[in-house]
């Protein structure tokens, strides 16, 4: 059987839960991924409310579709982050409060805990989101950083996550961080670095989106069999870089997406110079199950029609692995 083909519903936001969803079935997807923000799945009224949490479920399967992770990337940001002004347009009234960075912090960190409680009534069995990162402003290492900064920016995360990943224990629950530049980890080794920081808990792992890794060279796929037990979701987006040389590299030069002197970009899945092929081998032999979503994002393409060809690409690109060798036909019988 296939692997479900869902939408991340994050760009979709200024759409409501409705619409994104009926529009998700006519681009031919099997569900949705569904954002803690808009009106897609909101947290507090999932905790407070069981008709609430019945009523998306009510529309979802009435509409054919599934539901099989909630993400909270927007408050997960919040948790470990460096707080500035930056965060009030990306986090709700009630968590930014008065936007005393302390506060916010533990807003950030309760609303988390929280999704893992509301992940658990309405079903699903994974969080995916990021942490934020107080060390990420001293990625270049000038003026110069000592060890044992970098060592007290993983301690902090394991100091707010900890108490986080109780509560999805308890709701046996998994919470899968979308490594990516901010977050404490972004990489192969800063990913390795945060798992010991916590001490190796499995409540904690990633959702695997490659599109991060490529432009970095970063080993996207090599990431999947390090942490081949780890990769409790998979985000389908991809990204452009550049063979030469271009006027805004790796850091951005500080443009916008979609600038045509950037060294890298988002692209519609199938578009960029993600080797799609390789990863679904690779997550075949660690023997991945749960569903190819697609996080639609291409600055010089209609979305609808991006999500449309998306749901297609990925449709083609999907393939079980095989049970016996192609050329058993050929060995003699004992």
């Amino acid at each position: 059987m296939a692997r479900p083909v869902t939408l991340f519903t994050g760009q979709w936001a200024d759409l409501p839960f409705e619409v994104i969803v009926q529009k998700a079935k006519s681009f031919g997807y099997d569900g949705v991924e569904l954002a803690c923000w808009g009106d897609h799945f909101e947290v507090d009224k999932a905790l407070s409310s069981d008709k609430y949490v019945r009523e998306k479920r009510d529309f979802l399967e009435q509409h054919g579709m599934k539901c099989l992770a909630i993400s909270n990337h927007l408050v997960g940001q919040a948790v470990c982050d460096r707080i500035d002004e930056r965060h009030k347009a990306i986090l709700s009234p009630r968590i930014w409060g008065d936007g005393k960075p302390a506060g916010v912090n533990k807003r950030a960190a309760e609303e988390i805990a929280d999704t893992g409680r509301a992940a658990k009534l309405f079903g699903v069995k994974v969080v995916n989101g990021f942490t934020g990162s107080s060390i990420w402003h001293l990625l270049y290492s000038f003026p110069p950083v000592t060890p044992d900064m970098i060592d007290a920016g993983f301690r902090e995360f394991a100091d707010r996550f900890n108490p986080i990943l109780d509560v999805f224990k308890e709701q046996k629950i998994r919470f899968a961080l979308e490594a990516h530049p901010t977050e404490i980890a972004f990489d192969i080794a800063s990913a390795e670095r945060a798992i010991a920081a916590l001490k190796g808990r499995k409540e904690f792992g990633f959702n695997y989106d490659p599109s991060h890794f490529g432009y970095q060279n970063v080993d996207y796929v090599a990431f999947i069999r390090r942490f081949r037990d780890r990769i409790y979701h998979m985000h389908v987006k991809d990204v452009w870089w550049s063979a030469t040389p271009k006027e805004a590299g790796v850091f951005g030069g500080h443009t916008n997406f979609g600038d045509s002197r950037r060294a890298w970009d988002f692209r519609s899945p199938g578009r960029g110079s993600i080797q799609f092929e390789e990863i679904i081998r690779a997550l075949n032999e660690i023997g991945y199950a749960g569903p190819l979503s697609v996080e639609w994002e291409d600055s010089g393409m209609d979305r609808e029609h991006g999500a449309t060809e998306s749901a297609a690409f990925v449709k083609r690109l999907d393939f079980k692995t095989s049970n016996v060798a192609f050329d058993a036909a050929f060995e003699k019988k004992k």
